[in-house]
């Protein structure tokens, strides 16, 4: 619509030329491929008119959550700051907080409780609590180790509840071995903390048990 200012958005992919694909061909080899960067500008739907009527129909609500009932009692029982939303999981340090996207989210809604226990793993390594070292950039060897004691804890957490994730925690695991494939102890060194940190996780559970009792 008219006076509508839109966002300013890059595509960045390769391409083959097609003399390329020919040289190629001729030579017997893998052709090249040339980069390029597309820029573009996206408007909301609400911002256009005249579009197919189904672009207008807004998104189809959720569907409930799939609860399981001892998964949500023992992240009440942490009483870590717990906050559903976004899009994407992560637990922030400097702040000690965790975010996970609500479960209807997930495309199998067992995973969100994988996801959550895989977070809290990550809010048990705070300096307050197991203090390992999470001072650690993406992709980065400390960052490997700590990825793989949380996968780990989260498989641990949900054996304990018997919960089985669609997602395969082994693949994860090892995704993450790969950048540790010249230490064969990683492995071994993750579970044990894995294991600290499974535990630090399920006596709340027991506590909250044994509160229970004594009432």
């Amino acid at each position: 619509m008219k006076g509508e200012r839109g966002v300013t958005a890059c595509h960045a992919d390769t391409f083959i030329p097609k003399t390329e694909r020919e040289r190629a061909a001729r030579d017997g080899d893998e052709p090249g491929r040339v980069p390029f960067l597309k820029r573009f500008t996206l408007f909301n739907v609400e911002q256009c008119e005249g579009l197919p009527e189904d672009a207008y129909k807004s998104t189809a609500p959720l569907p409930e959550a799939e609860i399981i009932p001892q998964a949500e009692h023992l992240i009440e029982a942490t009483n870590a700051d717990f906050r559903v939303g976004g899009a994407k999981a992560f637990y922030v340090p400097s702040e000690d907080f965790i975010r996970v996207p609500p479960q209807p989210a997930f495309f199998e809604q067992i995973n969100y409780y994988r996801t959550c226990f895989h977070e809290l793993t990550h809010w048990t390594g705070h300096k307050d609590r197991l203090a390992r070292d999470l001072s650690h950039s993406f992709g980065s060897k400390s960052y490997a180790r700590e990825e793989l004691v949380a996968e780990m804890a989260s498989a641990f957490v949900c054996t304990s509840l018997s919960i089985t994730p669609t997602v395969r925690h082994t693949d994860y695991i090892g995704s993450w071995l790969e950048v540790l494939r010249e230490d064969n102890r990683a492995i071994f060194r993750a579970a044990s903390q894995a294991s600290k940190a499974a535990d630090f996780i399920l006596a709340f559970q027991y506590s909250e048990t044994a509160a229970e009792a004594v009432a």
